[in-house]
């Protein structure tokens, strides 16, 4: 029987800690358990990233993936390695190498180039995620940024295919029904962490500041070690901000259902898990015209241009003054994850990409 090991170095997809990465490799699974393609199983939980850059982390890693290669070389091979993620500062370490031991295919998910990358702290990770991306048959990009390095430094006979980021679902849910209010009810939501997470809420209270109405609150959910900065950073609002501590799956769907405007600037996004979740729940979208994000908020929400706050909050006023406006975003953007971001399209890409593979014909 034909089987597919599931690698994701990032965040193996039972980490507790929720994310849009976690998030994202969690639909793969189950994309990949009902494509046909045999077995799924998840290869190794190894975590492979350095976030800052050191040396002595990278040793490190380096050491605990060889020995995790020794574990896995000596076990049954699978028909098929398929990783999820690899980039430089997260590369997949296994994937390749067991790959050619066992003489299988590979592929990857979000396999990405970083040439310039290859100078400085994160060289060693740098050249390893390019070994992978050389090593894959196909890989699948997410965004149109991240296939313009891969088509650029393709090799002889690489398949390169676009897989759209997806919800985990094959049909979205009911039109919800959101009561009126003379409040418009924003809604902003992700984990309080130091790094692009943090520059976006402080690129949001900036943007908040400069906002004429007063007919808004501001719900937040997330939680985490920068908690008490972003609390300081919504201070001067008063009891227009509110913070409703972290939320699984269901309650962010919820609080979208019940929102009127999702304000995420995201910067520093891959895209943003959390744009397609508020358009499948007919929430309208407020973000930075960003690499990535440009990929998941089309017709379904407003971009505006990154670090321009001004920009940001005349865009809430607008939108704030506009109901029909809302309405029509809210319409638009659920008709485009039907049409490209559910489970039924990344299952029918990722067959017409891995089966050929796993039966042993070119591509």
């Amino acid at each position: 029987m034909n089987s597919v090991a599931f690698y994701a170095p990032m965040k193996p997809p039972d980490d507790p800690v929720p994310s849009g990465d976690r998030t994202m490799a969690r639909g793969l699974i189950a994309a990949l358990d009902e494509a046909g393609l045999g077995e799924v199983y998840v290869a190794s939980r190894l975590r492979s990233r350095d976030g800052i850059g050191d040396m002595l982390v990278q040793n490190r890693i380096f050491t605990a993936a060889e020995e995790e290669f020794q574990r896995l070389a000596s076990g049954p091979s699978p028909s098929l390695w398929l990783t999820y993620h690899s980039y430089y500062k997260a590369p997949d370490l296994l994937g390749p190498r067991l790959a050619r031991h066992w003489g299988i295919p590979y592929a990857l998910v979000e396999g990405t180039r970083a040439s310039s990358r290859l100078i400085g702290p994160y060289a060693s990770f740098a050249k390893a995620a390019e070994i992978a991306c050389d090593t894959a048959a196909v890989i699948f990009y997410l965004t149109e940024y991240d296939r313009e390095a891969l088509e650029r430094d393709r090799v002889a006979g690489q398949q390169i295919m676009r897989l759209r980021p997806f919800l985990q679902m094959d049909t979205l849910p009911p039109v919800p029904s959101r009561s009126s209010s003379d409040t418009i009810r924003l809604l902003a939501c992700a984990m309080f962490r130091a790094g692009d997470k943090l520059a976006s809420y402080k690129a949001l209270a900036s943007a908040l500041a400069f906002v004429r109405s007063k007919n808004w609150s501001l719900t937040i959910i997330g939680d985490g070690a920068a908690r008490a900065e972003v609390e300081r950073l919504f201070l001067r609002f008063g009891d227009q901000v509110s913070f409703d501590g972290a939320r699984d799956q269901d309650g962010v769907a919820a609080a979208l259902r019940h929102s009127d405007l999702l304000v995420w600037p995201g910067i520093g996004e891959a895209f943003g898990m959390i744009y397609l979740e508020a358009q499948a729940e007919g929430c309208p979208v407020l973000a930075e015209d960003r690499t990535g994000v440009r990929d998941v908020v089309r017709s379904g929400g407003r971009l505006v241009p990154p670090g321009d706050p001004a920009a940001y909050a005349q865009a809430i006023d607008e939108l704030i003054g506009d109901a029909g406006a809302r309405s029509a975003l809210a319409r638009n953007g659920r008709a485009q994850v039907a049409a490209d971001h559910l489970l039924s399209a990344a299952r029918v890409t990722l067959a017409a990409g891995l089966s050929p593979l796993m039966q042993g014909t070119a591509l």
